[in-house]
């Protein structure tokens, strides 16, 4: 035959399958092994100890204006109630064992204290809305000549020298009612700016004294009772942020 001892030509026998030689997917990846699990460490911590309950008591004198600092001190502690305790400016110092810190008035000489003082207040002189003094923008020792000056049973500015004027025939007052007595055109007052707006009136207007003797507010404390709560609030009143250092 003519066809026979021919190889069949490329392509033919289109019938017949044709076997792949594909390894199975299996074998192109083979298992892998697990991996050993490791058991995990577990450390109980202990469970922080729950603060006693507690409450900052400052004490302050009339005039003080600690509401910045009370606000800061509520962000930054507020689990720890800040209890605002007034006090007189007399008996400051008795006062401070009732309290952990106070805004105090110097002088207050004690080396069993801490004292950072804070600011200075400008002595203003009160008298009647319609007293000839208001008509100046500032006032002198000089321009005080012949006023009738009130004492005070409350004073924190002390003695000092007002040459000219005249003491009041009545007895003195404490601040509050000395200020109602000056509305009225008796005589005049002289206080710390912040005392004369504490007792603010309307028949009443105040002036600052140019040359006259300030009063500085303290921030006082017992040395012996430098507490943690009370290095917070010495932070504060320095202007410490949280993160600051000491």
């Amino acid at each position: 035959m003519a066809n026979q001892g021919r190889r069949p030509a490329k392509g033919a026998g289109r019938g017949t399958p044709v076997r792949r030689n594909k390894a199975a997917p299996a074998e192109r990846f083979p298992p892998q092994k697990p991996k050993k699990k490791t058991a995990k460490v577990v450390f109980d911590a202990p469970a922080p100890e729950s603060e006693e309950p507690r409450t900052f008591r400052l004490g302050a004198v009339p005039g003080a204006t600690p509401g910045k600092w009370i606000s800061a001190w509520k962000q930054r502690m507020p689990r720890v109630p800040l209890e605002l305790v007034p006090i007189e400016a007399a008996t400051q110092r008795a006062a401070l064992d009732e309290v952990d810190a106070a805004l105090v008035r110097l002088p207050l000489a004690d080396d069993s204290l801490h004292i950072i003082a804070l600011y200075d207040e400008v002595p203003v002189v009160v008298a009647a809305v319609d007293s000839h003094l208001m008509a100046a923008e500032k006032l002198t020792a000089a321009d005080l000549e012949g006023e009738v000056v009130i004492g005070l049973t409350d004073d924190v500015l002390g003695t000092f020298d007002l040459p000219g004027t005249v003491p009041a025939a009545f007895a003195a007052l404490p601040t509050e009612e000395a200020i109602a007595t000056a509305a009225s055109g008796v005589g005049i007052v002289i206080v710390p700016m912040s005392l004369a707006r504490l007792h603010h009136r309307k028949d009443a207007d105040h002036r600052v004294l140019d040359g006259g003797p300030e009063s500085t507010v303290a921030l006082v404390w017992p040395r012996d009772r430098t507490t943690p709560d009370v290095e917070t609030f010495v932070g504060i009143v320095r202007g410490r942020t949280a993160n600051s250092s000491r």
